[in-house]
């Protein structure tokens, strides 16, 4: 029996999704238009002038030193965000999913990180592993380790993806949780009975289970990692120290608003658009074939 929802007329399906119409092209279409636009000239800083170049900023882009390191540095960086987060959300889901004394507070403590903003994140990490100031960098100093993330771009590098990882560690524990939970707990006392151990039944049926929301994690950490960490890179880094921290958004900022090369900005943004695309197609194409719905 066939229960979709079907409308007579065309004016009320198009008058429903007339307003998602209207955002999506407002705040994605147009501003993504710009940038495809002002890729191809090199303007004025003060906006008086503009210089047709086609592909000039591309070309730039492309036999930049700087820029191609950029490409390496966001996927060391991104790569560590999407596991470091996903890896310790899935141990602490498993833990809350079997936890039953004081189970509500313990969830709950877990879920408040995810309401700090990650510019606000950056600060409390940026203060806590402050040279001068900070309480970890000082028990370091106790214990006979110089830290220094404004010099030494490796710490700069694992205090970012650590930051990072933190306020998306209870986004990640949500769905794990939930996904956990949606599980039929006769199956796993099937497998119990049997003999299997905890280890076995987790890999052999949880995970397998848990693909789905394991794979829509994997995407919107990736995209996470990619745009939305921009907050604590510059309040930690700045990008600093010679750039090891620079990801591809950061540099869109660094050379539009602090470079004022308004052209080769829009043209990475463009790029960073166009990886992103591939990146997520790549991630349905083939690694969805592996989740089991």
């Amino acid at each position: 029996m066939d229960k979709r929802v079907t409308f007579k007329g065309l004016w009320l399906p198009l008058l429903l999704v007339a307003p998602q119409a209207v955002v999506t092209a407002v705040f994605f279409f147009y501003p993504a238009g710009q940038a495809i636009w002002q890729s191809l000239f090199i303007p004025d800083p003060f906006g008086l002038s503009m210089q047709f170049v086609g592909l000039g900023n591309f070309e730039y882009l492309l036999g930049n030193s700087y820029y191609r390191a950029s490409f390496v540095t966001t996927a060391i960086f991104s790569v560590s965000v999407t596991l470091l987060s996903m890896g310790i959300a899935l141990y602490l889901a498993v833990l809350a999913d079997r936890l039953i004394k004081g189970s509500g507070t313990y969830r709950t403590l877990l879920i408040w990180p995810y309401a700090v903003a990650p510019a606000v994140a950056g600060v409390l990490w940026m203060f806590m592993f402050n040279t001068r100031i900070g309480v970890v960098s000082w028990y370091l100093g106790q214990l006979g380790y110089d830290w220094n993330h404004v010099l030494n771009g490796g710490e700069a590098m694992g205090l970012v993806v650590v930051a990072s990882a933190w306020g998306r560690i209870s986004y990640n524990f949500l769905f794990f949780l939930a996904g956990l939970q949606a599980i039929p707990k006769s199956v796993i006392e099937a497998a119990a009975i049997d003999g299997a151990r905890f280890w076995t039944r987790f890999r052999t049926i949880v995970w397998p289970l848990l693909s789905p929301t394991t794979f829509f994690l994997l995407v919107v950490n990736v995209v996470y990692a990619f745009f939305e960490t921009f907050g604590v890179i510059h309040t930690i880094t700045a990008g600093g120290p010679q750039q090891s921290t620079t990801i591809l958004v950061y540099k869109v900022y660094a050379d539009g608003f602090v470079g004022q090369d308004l052209g080769s900005s829009a043209a990475q943004s463009v790029i960073l658009l166009l990886v992103v695309g591939l990146l997520t197609v790549i991630q349905f194409k083939y690694i969805e074939r592996k989740v089991h719905y």
